[in-house]
């Protein structure tokens, strides 16, 4: 009888898991508590700007609702319509340059097995893991008008190239641009280099038997095994342009004029400024939907062989 209850409760000579162990619902009592602190900080905040978007609110005092209207203000607003034309500008200095950029770096790094790649990985990544703030501050003097840009450029006898980089209507946004070029190479280049490297040798040698060149290689070996690493790459970088605040707010705050607005920035400014909740909150969702959109759509793109 003992052998009988001691085989019942195992199988081939290991227990049996517990009716809690083969619930259908276990791994989800696992996940509740990252669940709990998701829904706490990011929906129920997303949530509620849904519902405030919906008023006409200050802040402070009463609300009056008045339903889609705030959306349909922003539709014939010139200043938010600059803001999103501003931000698409943005994603073309933080996520198309520095993925073209990352792209070729990393390819000759991998090509060329450089020396010491562990250290150069690291100070490439630098500017990742310094705060914004700092970094707005260094190259607001950097850009001032008697930064070291100016100063290089008068030094080479270029006077006339001068110019108050941050505080011209023509040269604002694209300097900011820059800034988010810079910070940006670094991740995509190490997410790039990541993804080289699990590309078999054999590959990149069958491909030069078959009297491949570099370009050639790079086109048909390196470039389709990346797929998935771009993808994570422009998601990335596309939400960093989208969501840009600090650098907006530590060097331009918006200006001249709107020329350097954004919608982060927007929301701040309608919420802080203006006293209008509601428009904030407006913008917020729009640009939350607009971000999702277009990492959709990357994702997308990137799923496909």
């Amino acid at each position: 009888m003992s052998t009988a209850v001691g085989t019942k409760g195992r199988q081939g000579g290991r227990r049996m898991p517990s009716a809690v162990a083969r619930s259908a619902f276990t791994p989800y009592l696992f996940l509740l508590p990252a669940l709990a602190v998701y829904g706490a900080f990011a929906l129920f905040p997303l949530v509620r700007s849904a519902q405030y978007s919906l008023y006409d609110w200050s802040g402070l005092g009463p609300s009056e609702f008045v339903g889609l209207g705030n959306y349909a203000d922003l539709a014939a607003d010139p200043v938010f319509r600059t803001a999103i034309g501003n931000a698409l500008v943005l994603i073309v200095f933080y996520a198309i340059i520095p993925l073209l950029i990352g792209l070729v770096l990393a390819a000759i790094l991998r090509r060329g097995q450089v020396k010491g790649l562990g250290f150069f990985r690291t100070v490439i990544f630098l500017p990742q893991v310094i705060a914004l703030v700092v970094v707005a501050v260094a190259w607001r003097a950097f850009y001032a008008p008697d930064g070291t840009l100016n100063t290089v450029l008068r030094g080479v006898g270029l006077d006339s190239l001068t110019r108050g980089w941050l505080g011209e209507p023509g040269t604002a946004l694209v300097a900011i641009g820059f800034i988010g070029t810079w910070l940006e190479i670094g991740l995509v280049m190490l997410l790039l280099l990541a993804g080289m490297a699990r590309i078999p040798n054999e590959q990149y040698e069958a491909a030069r038997l078959d009297g491949a060149g570099p370009i050639r290689e790079f086109f048909a070996v390196t470039l389709p095994a990346v797929r998935a690493e771009i993808a994570t790459a422009l998601v990335l970088t596309v939400i960093a342009a989208l969501k840009t605040f600090d650098l907006i707010y530590m060097t331009t705050s918006g200006g001249p004029g709107d020329t350097t607005t954004v919608p982060s920035y927007e929301v701040y400014r309608r919420a802080f400024e203006l006293k209008d909740v509601g428009s904030a909150c407006a913008v917020a969702i729009v640009l939350t939907v607009i971000v999702f959109a277009i990492n959709v759509v990357i994702s997308r793109i990137g799923e496909k062989h």
